[in-house]
């Protein structure tokens, strides 16, 4: 079944409103790993709107699963990915008014300069993937400038309804099954939730779910150790 990785910005996020120490998402990530989660994932954005640098430098020290950093591919973040060496950077495209990631990254357009960074993050022993769309262009793009894996942007199935989910399923399937055969690891995520992962799970192809928000969101109303279990049991009894 596909691993789970779990991100965490949102507890950050409640921490910020007040600026002060709790809730600590590094409690979080570690209540996480022992609920079975086989990843963390954060995003340590240029505004630092959640995550601090100091989050960072304690999830890798303590944590003992996946640590996968979100982050823009520009020379401050390719920066501190090289001093933190997570296990995974996540090139994603940010915009300071966004509430949430928009869409996946734009590889054809930038193929030079995003070969460069990928290039930087593999010297430094980190494995890189990058959400995009599930368009055809864009997964060759990624394969062509050296990405390990891709996380399909899953944010438009998660929209859809009637017939458009099936298409925007079926373009999922699609893309998995190109990014697959062109020897790139292939995860997914954006707007999954608990009543819609179940489909995207059952794509035997996918290696591994990121999803934060619906977790955090049930957390608040059962724990966290629950809601990441149930998330789980959803995956695995889909696989």
């Amino acid at each position: 079944m596909p691993k789970l990785g779990v991100n965490i910005d949102h507890v950050a996020t409640l921490r910020q409103v007040r600026r002060t120490f709790e809730p600590d998402p590094v409690a979080a990530a570690i209540l996480c790993q022992l609920a079975g989660a086989e990843g963390i994932v954060v995003h340590l954005r240029e505004d630092r709107r959640h995550i601090q640098d100091r989050d960072l430098d304690i999830l890798k020290a303590v944590i003992r699963i996946k640590l996968n950093l979100e982050m823009a591919a520009t020379e401050e973040m390719v920066a501190v990915a090289c001093r933190i060496k997570p296990d995974q950077a996540t090139l994603v495209p940010e915009k300071r008014e966004e509430i949430t990631t928009e869409g996946g990254l734009d590889v054809l357009s930038q193929k030079d300069s995003l070969g460069k960074t990928v290039g930087r993050l593999k010297k430094a022993g980190v494995i890189v993937s990058l959400f995009i769309d599930p368009d055809p262009e864009q997964i060759r793009a990624s394969a062509q400038v050296g990405a390990d894996a891709v996380e399909l942007h899953t944010g438009e199935y998660a929209n859809a309804g009637g017939e458009k989910l099936s298409e925007e399923l079926a373009k999922l399937k699609d893309g998995v099954k190109l990014a697959k055969g062109l020897n790139l690891a292939v995860h997914a995520g954006h707007g999954l939730t608990y009543q819609n992962v179940c489909k995207v799970a059952a794509i035997k192809e996918i290696e591994e779910l990121n999803i934060g928000h619906t977790i955090i969101s049930r957390a608040v109303l059962v724990g966290l150790d629950k809601a990441v279990r149930e998330m789980q049991a959803l995956i695995k009894h889909k696989r």
